[in-house]
């Protein structure tokens, strides 16, 4: 059996808008970067992954990837996350790949350890098999995995958690559900970087590990965070 995860990254330049209040465009490109980076560590430690596919047409997300192994496909024409996911588990199908694991570049907490929680045991049913991380408010699908990878339609976009488990049933898949609070907080809004500090701290996690930690810390963008809080609560 063969596991591939595909994590599809739009352009660096330009990323997050919504942080675009209290971030310069240089120190958002410079986060994502970073949360891209955390991502592909998580997914490198996972001994339950074999490969690793990055769709961009991005040539700074392209020579990130292949630092990490991974092989680069161009985005499809029209672009688009359900079209990039749509896209993946065709060609994985197509390719014998047994199950394939769809993760955001915006999830920087991810763990080895919780995509193996997410991955044991995951596509040796023989039937076909679907399991959703959502976003910790359960409005976004933080993760998602396919066994075979061409099983599922996607519905990424606002509230896509529950469209997934609407879906799915739609298909006659039983949707299985991973509440972990790595994958579970992806960065959108200055309130969830907010968040990520604290739960380092919370969790007692060495947030020197993390690329997206060690960035916010050495810019000085974690004095931002701290100011936006105190003004906004």
């Amino acid at each position: 059996m063969t596991t591939t995860a595909v994590l599809p990254i739009k352009q660096l330049e330009n990323a997050k808008q919504r942080l675009a209040g209290l971030l310069s465009a240089d120190e958002r490109r410079q986060l994502f970067t970073a949360m891209v980076e955390d991502v592909l560590t998580a997914v490198e430690a996972c001994p339950l992954i074999d490969d690793l596919v990055v769709v961009t047409n991005d040539v700074a997300v392209a020579e990130l990837g292949r630092g990490f192994g991974a092989q680069i496909w161009p985005e499809p024409e029209p672009p688009g996350l359900i079209e990039a996911v749509t896209m993946a588990g065709r060609k994985l199908a197509q390719a014998g790949v047994s199950v394939m694991v769809f993760l955001p570049g915006d999830v920087p907490l991810v763990s080895a350890d919780e995509l193996e929680t997410v991955l044991e045991g995951f596509g040796g049913a023989s039937e076909a098999e679907f399991l959703i991380v959502p976003a910790s408010d359960l409005g976004g699908s933080n993760c998602v995995a396919c066994s075979p990878p061409d099983c599922m339609t996607f519905g990424f976009g606002k509230d896509s958690f529950r469209r997934h488990l609407a879906l799915a049933k739609d298909l006659g898949l039983n949707p299985m559900v991973a509440k972990l609070p790595g994958i579970g907080l992806d960065i959108d809004v200055p309130g969830d970087l907010a968040e990520l500090v604290a739960m380092v701290a919370r969790e007692g996690r060495d947030g020197r590990e993390y690329s997206t930690v060690r960035f916010l810390m050495e810019s000085g963008v974690i004095n931002k965070i701290e100011t936006h809080r105190a003004e906004h609560g």
